[in-house]
């Protein structure tokens, strides 16, 4: 590809007359592609190529210097720090609306009641139009153009007077530099300067990453981008703007636009390259005021950016003018917001809570907050490394968020409000709930309590994975009913399974006679079990199914393996330090091996020998499917000999696929394994290949 240096040696061979011919050309190309790639949001041409165009206008412009103008491309990112933002009065005074905070349908008909009643309208006169837009969570801006050229951009301030912040504004993408030919010689555009919640999530890993300050929210991350000295720092932070209004503009009267609608006013400003929110929308009285409230409110977790309301205006401006302004409000617009997202309250105290796998969560204790439409008192502080990176400490004064159904959070520390030192929070060694050990393994974030089998917090999820059809296989043995079993308190330990009796069952709620002995009858099938079922079912972190299998092939008993330390444990294939610590500390905890005695003594069993000599690897590296149903195996005992013998059994068909076994009724795999080629077996086929007993000649 050519770099600058050859298109300026290339540049320099034409007449600068063709020089800003080309100049201007290259630039209106790039302003089309930066408005279709940030307003419109669908390039039509690769990143790759609108680098080599850039490239190649700076490289002309490396060459004509005096051709350079303020509104190139070339130019968003000067890099210049100020030495302070300097004041701007306001031609048109940047006004405040009126807030209504009833977060219910009354706010929208107060202010639909008032408007109408301004306007002398009786009961039966027709609606009044309004427009409802979005109420962005940003930062006010007022961008003024003179003669199509941005020649500043200013923050609201206290509405008369703002800064200026053009040197950051510039290096904004989707606001325009220069606009197209036929808007009017002065034209100011209000908006909002504001932050995208994945644009902000990234900000803040990148943060996290050198070690700096994260923020607390999109909109003080965009309010301090916007406010800095440094241009170059501003041009890191990805803001972006939507524009909902106009401020000066040259009248009509000496050729300027004559609008009859705010919406007619909005379209507009659309089609001169600025970004206008989609969710704008026409509508007619109070009842679909209320409608549209809703509708926004329903959707605004999924918003890629953050608001606190709508706003509604109304739509005709002659009516806006007939109506004026109290105060420093119009009377004709009014926001209407939703229940706060993030409000300050003061942490009380900091507890544990045990989840239903073990982990340890820190929560913070609060003073009462309404927040997102609650009244929260807890908030979560996920992990120790988030508490120590916030810097939270009990009697801290700390922002909360909530959106939509999730959990409350801690999302920072108001500083300065700390009246003295607070020592740091520590996670207990002990689990709240058991009296467990409790460990955190290295590289994670998060403690955990070592008393599954034990732990009141865990019993559910104990209870399901031990059912579970690859484990101790109790059919019936549900979500549900495990619910109720633990919450009447029928269960307390996985022992108690097999203690109940059919009058515990049918006291339970829907539970009826024949559903309890089916469930009755299904946990007796399930005495009946393997050493793999069984130490898979028992839930020990990192032992899945072929770890299990491992374990009971390198040791043959149970005893062998609750007695091995973690050295013996390491000789196991394919267990490493971090699962043999895992195990060895799920066996040194007396409650669980309790559970595991008390489970022998109610019958669970399992055929037990010597170490079983490994066997011959004669399918080590290659891929088996199942499919279909053989005539003496089960799929389970048939994967049981093939990963014995070293093989990985998929469970689709691919061309990395060696062998597909097919039974009875094969489906779709077999015509995959026959369409790629692929060798099928039968279930002697495979007995053959593995040299198994029973194998045919």
């Amino acid at each position: 590809m050519t770099d600058s240096a050859d298109l300026f040696s290339a540049v320099t061979h034409a007449s600068p007359a063709q020089d800003a011919i080309k100049i201007k050309a290259l630039r209106a190309q790039l302003h089309r592609w930066a408005h279709e790639y940030y307003v419109k949001d669908a390039p039509s041409v690769p990143d790759a190529e609108y680098d080599r165009v850039f490239r190649e206008l700076q490289a002309l412009e490396a060459a004509h210097p005096d051709l350079i103008t303020s509104d190139s491309p070339t130019q968003r990112v000067l890099g210049a720090v100020m030495q302070g933002l300097a004041p701007v009065r306001h031609a048109v005074p940047m006004l405040s609306i009126h807030t209504e905070t009833d977060t219910e349908a009354t706010g929208a008909q107060a202010f639909d009641a008032r408007v109408r009643r301004e306007l002398g309208l009786g009961e039966s006169d027709p609606p009044v139009e309004y427009v409802a837009e979005p109420k962005f969570d940003g930062l006010a801006m007022s961008l003024r153009y003179e003669n199509g050229r941005l020649v500043q951009a200013a923050t609201r301030g206290d509405g008369e007077v703002g800064e200026d912040v053009t040197h950051n504004i510039r290096t904004i993408r989707q606001i325009p530099l220069s606009l197209p030919e036929g808007v009017p010689p002065l034209l100011e555009v209000r908006g909002e300067v504001y932050m995208r919640r994945a644009d902000f999530d990234a900000l803040n890993e990148r943060q996290r990453e050198r070690g700096d300050k994260t923020f607390v929210n999109p909109r003080n991350a965009a309010a301090g981008a916007v406010r800095q000295l440094d241009s170059g720092i501003a041009a890191q932070r990805p803001l972006s703007f939507f524009a909902y209004g106009l401020g000066a503009i040259t009248p009509a009267a000496e050729g300027g636009p004559d609008f009859r609608t705010h919406y007619e006013l909005l379209q507009q400003i659309k089609s001169w390259g600025f970004p206008v929110a989609a969710h704008v929308h026409i509508a007619l009285g109070a009842t679909e005021l209320v409608a549209y409230h809703q509708q926004v409110g329903a959707s605004r977790d999924a918003l890629p950016y953050d608001i606190d309301g709508v706003v509604y205006k109304v739509n005709r401006l002659d009516l806006q003018r007939d109506l004026g302004f109290k105060t420093r409000e119009p009377r004709w617009a009014v926001a209407h917001k939703y229940p706060a997202q993030e409000m300050a309250t003061r942490v009380e105290g900091i507890d544990v809570q045990v989840g239903r796998t073990g982990k340890l969560t820190p929560v913070a204790r609060l003073a009462p907050v309404f927040v997102g439409g609650v009244t929260v008192t807890n908030a979560t502080l996920h992990n120790l490394f988030e508490i120590r990176k916030k810097g939270v400490r009990v009697g801290d004064t700390v922002i909360v968020r909530r959106a939509g159904d999730v959990i409350p959070e801690v999302v920072g520390v108001m500083p300065g409000h700390r009246s003295g030192y607070v020592k740091n929070f520590r996670m207990p060694s002990q689990c709240p709930v058991c009296g467990s050990a409790v460990v955190r393994e290295k590289g994670e974030a998060n403690h955990r309590c070592t008393g599954g089998l034990y732990c009141a917090a865990q019993r559910k999820e104990a209870i399901l994975h031990f059912a579970a059809r690859r484990a101790m296989d109790i059919e019936g043995l549900g979500d549900k009913l495990v619910d109720q079993l633990v919450d009447a308190s029928v269960i307390r330990t996985l022992p108690d399974l097999y203690r109940m009796g059919l009058t515990s069952l049918i006291a339970l709620e829907r539970m009826a006679d024949k559903s309890a002995q089916n469930v009755l009858a299904a946990l007796e099938k399930s005495k009946q079990t393997t050493l793999p079922r069984f130490l898979f079912g028992l839930g020990i972190r990192h032992v899945g199914e072929a770890t299990a299998k491992d374990l009971a092939r390198h040791f043959g008993t149970l005893d062998a393996i609750m007695d091995a330390g973690v050295e013996q444990l390491l000789a196991v294939n394919d267990v490493g330090p971090v699962v043999a610590q895992a195990i060895h500390r799920f066996f040194e905890q007396p409650h669980n091996r309790e559970v595991v005695e008390q489970l022998r003594a109610c019958g669970v069993t399992w055929p037990e020998g010597a170490p079983a000599a490994k066997a011959p690897q004669v399918l080590a590296g290659k891929t088996v499917v199942l499919t279909g149903t053989l005539p003496t195996l089960s799929r389970d005992a048939a994967r049981d000999l093939l990963e014995a013998a070293g093989a990985k059994v998929a469970g689709s068909v691919s061309k990395k696929t060696s062998y597909v076994v097919a039974g009875a009724d094969a489906g779709s795999k077999l015509a995959r394994a026959e369409e790629l080629g692929v060798p099928v077996l039968d279930e002697a086929g495979m007995l053959a290949l593995l040299g198994a007993p029973g194998a045919c000649a």
